[in-house]
């Protein structure tokens, strides 16, 4: 089965925070806002399958390659890019 790039209607910049997961261990899960659920009305499709692919660029050379890339291939889509930040302790 071939999969398919979810395209956003608009420019989408959200905040959002991740949450301890205690099966796992970690700071596993990340809680899509309602921004994003509402750019992405497949995400409420229950019976639907969604997968996602995360690609960490450690430079900025590294990433300008791969935007150089994408540009040369004519990509139909472009990466969301998230940043993560470890909160101060309150």
């Amino acid at each position: 089965m071939e999969k398919k790039t979810l395209m956003p209607r608009s420019v989408i910049d959200s905040k959002g925070s991740m949450y301890y997961d205690d099966k796992s261990r970690a700071w596993g899960i990340i809680r899509l806002r309602s921004e994003l659920l509402n750019e992405f009305p497949q995400l409420k499709e229950r019976t639907s399958k969604f997968s996602y692919q995360i690609e960490y660029y450690r430079t900025l050379e590294e990433f300008e390659k791969l935007i150089k890339k994408l540009k040369k291939e004519k990509a139909e889509f472009l990466p969301v890019l998230m940043w993560m930040f470890k909160e101060k302790e309150e």
